[in-house]
């Protein structure tokens, strides 16, 4: 099922970007379109130039928060349906939840939370504070204004925004600023972010390594850290770098997507990286943008990290539960998936003429997908064990949890 914004949620962003009918959309797009072919240009060819904040010039801020703000907000909100319902929501009316926005733009995250208590009935009365801390001025300030115009369309949430101006790439070794350590947060959200912080520390990986740690500090015992990076080789495998050493440091467990503590197996190969897909149907800004400009954002891809200091984990840890790393290849007379667990990174297929009732499952892996297998069978050819696992007619090859989490939002 296609994830869909809502319609609180578009008309705010529509109106934000002058685009409220289809008159005004087609006389703002050549603007747009020129600013959101920058961003691109920068996001993925010329990301040593990310050090500048791009936020302060308003044509791009005006194109980011027309196209890239909706396609990043959906990918947060994906991942909040995916992570555990935070304590506050079994506390009936007045619970109190405390997020931690870090890089926040223009309230990618700030948006993407409230919008998201406003959809789920556990949590509509839930009280508390988004603290957004971003460095770009005129971005804290746009900000602001969508978080106080969502409010007047939905005058009930009880959540208010403290916004914090400050640069996350200026903090010391050891030191969270006084105006952000303050108690302790039920959820830390670093999105699209950590991959721009400290380019000229010797160590890159291992500076991010200190903030994440001093983060995680300031995370509640029940609480969840949220890391959204861009589905890009590069920037997905240092992703899966801070992930391996945080966990051999005992700082935290994964949540999701990983079903292991043990080393990634991604990492093994240089040209191996991990990246999630989900479908969503994006909003006509979007959309046009997208035929102008000859985009495709037809699905939300990412790569991304829930960590959790409890060991609560998004399934039971087991030998025969894989999650899906691949889109399921249809090849002649047979379907394979790359799936990943304790044991690795292996390639599984099931052969047509092998298909049962039991393993009839496979036909609808997809990317993401948690799935069990209870028998995965290896030939040998010439005194060597395949490198493909086949699937018998006689295994069980169910999907066990799709990638959509469904059941927390409300009726209608």
């Amino acid at each position: 099922m296609a994830r869909i914004l809502s319609t609180s949620l578009v008309n705010v962003l529509a109106t934000a970007s002058g685009v409220t009918d289809p008159e005004a959309l087609e006389a703002r797009l050549p603007q747009l379109f020129q600013g959101v072919e920058s961003l691109s240009q920068l996001f993925t060819r010329d990301r040593q130039d990310l050090r500048t904040s791009y936020l302060d010039q308003d044509q791009l801020r005006a194109s980011y928060l027309a196209y890239y703000l909706p396609v990043n907000l959906a990918k947060v909100q994906a991942l909040l349906e995916e992570m555990p319902l935070p304590e506050a929501a079994g506390q009936g009316s007045g619970g109190r939840f405390r997020v931690l926005d870090l890089g926040g733009g223009i309230g990618t995250t700030a948006l993407a939370v409230l919008d998201w208590l406003n959809s789920t009935e556990a949590l509509r009365d839930v009280k508390g504070e988004v603290v957004t801390v971003e460095r770009s001025a005129p971005a804290l300030d746009l900000c602001e204004r969508l978080w106080h115009a969502y409010k007047a369309v939905e005058p009930k949430l009880g959540l208010r925004l403290v916004p914090v101006k400050g640069d996350m790439g200026k903090w010391s070794a050891g030191r969270v600023p006084a105006g952000v350590a303050e108690g302790t947060y039920d959820l830390i959200v670093l999105g699209n972010v950590v991959n721009e912080l400290f380019p000229d520390a010797r160590n890159p990986i291992t500076r991010r390594v200190q903030l994440l740690r001093d983060l995680l500090g300031l995370l509640h015992p029940q609480g969840t850290m949220m890391i959204v990076e861009p589905a890009l080789r590069d920037t997905s495998r240092h992703l899966l770098q801070l992930r391996d050493q945080l966990v051999v440091d005992g700082a935290c467990n994964v949540y999701s997507p990983c079903l292991h503590e043990r080393p990634c197996p991604a990492l093994v190969k240089q040209d191996d990286w991990c990246h999630e897909e989900r479908p969503w149907e994006p909003p006509p800004v979007v959309a046009a943008i997208d035929r102008r400009v000859g985009f495709i954002k037809d699905a939300l891809k990412f790569s991304y990290l829930l960590l959790r200091k409890d060991g609560q984990t998004v399934v039971p840890r087991s030998p025969d539960v894989y999650r899906v790393v691949s889109e399921l290849r249809i090849m002649k007379g047979e379907k394979r998936a790359w799936l990943c667990n304790e044991g690795g990174r292996p390639e599984v297929g099931r052969q047509d003429r092998m298909k049962s009732v039991s393993n009839a499952p496979v036909d609808d892996w997809h990317r993401g997908a948690i799935v069990k297998i209870d028998q995965i069978v290896r030939k040998e050819r010439k005194g060597r064990e395949s490198t493909v696992g086949r699937i018998p007619p006689s295994a069980t090859a169910g999907t066990i949890q799709p990638v959509e989490i469904k059941g927390r939002r409300r009726p209608g």
